[in-house]
């Protein structure tokens, strides 16, 4: 049994962009060219009505923070899941589905972010969040804002800069940009934090810009932190 179907998954066309950031932290230099082959990405986040079939369906136990009301609307992000959570929750989805989805790099999150924007500070391009209507928060519990309710990036992608940070599959190293892959980079072969895509609600700014990086360790559970679905497409 999957969520409501088949996910809504939105192909990426395979070409090169720039990625990283000249003038961001050091953790985003050099600016790069990357390429990556296609590949589909989440129209939004996973949301608690998708977890829950997954809980109900696998038996694994209820994200944190499953009941508290700031957190618990069904089309709000699911939140409280560690980086292994969401690697078994797209592994059940394989297996019910037989279609390889997995998290996302941090490469195929950040092209994605930028919607083919290649010079553009943030999904929507340079213009700075306080000076948009957005405002990166549910105005009545606090927390984060039910999926797809702020406009799309031009990749037809929602929640790319805001909402909730978002586990990527890499493992995370702030110097991993001097000597990455051009091709399909995948992240260092081991380290103690993995990588974390994207802006979060409890942020004094709440809207990322789509070089930015995070990152925490794997089995962390926090408020703010939830993962889109990736897929393999041949």
């Amino acid at each position: 049994m999957i969520p409501d179907g088949a996910p809504d998954i939105i192909p990426i066309p395979a070409g090169f962009f720039w990625m990283g950031s000249e003038y961001g932290p050091e953790n985003e230099m050099p600016r790069h060219r990357v390429w990556l082959d296609r590949y589909g990405i989440g129209k939004y986040p996973v949301t608690n009505k998708d977890f829950q079939t997954f809980v109900q369906d696998s038996g694994s136990p209820a994200p944190s923070f499953w009941s508290d009301p700031v957190f618990s609307h069904p089309e709000q992000p699911v939140v409280g899941v560690s980086w292994y959570d969401a690697t078994v929750y797209c592994a059940w989805l394989l297996q019910c589905t037989g279609k390889p989805f997995r998290l996302p790099t941090e490469a195929e999150r950040e092209r994605a972010a930028r919607g083919g924007r290649e010079h553009g500070l943030y999904p929507w391009g340079d213009k700075p969040p306080s000076e948009r209507s957005e405002l990166g928060y549910d105005t009545v519990t606090g927390g984060p804002q039910s999926v797809g309710t702020n406009a799309p990036n031009d990749f037809g992608l929602h929640d790319m800069s805001e909402g909730v940070h978002e586990w990527c599959s890499d493992y995370y190293d702030p110097h991993y940009y001097l000597y990455a892959p051009e091709k399909n980079p995948k992240g260092p072969p081991s380290g103690g934090r993995r990588a974390s895509r994207g802006g979060s609600w409890r942020h004094r700014i709440k809207f990322s810009r789509c070089a930015a990086r995070s990152s925490l360790p794997p089995d962390f559970k926090y408020a703010d932190y939830g993962f889109r679905l990736a897929l393999t497409l041949l």
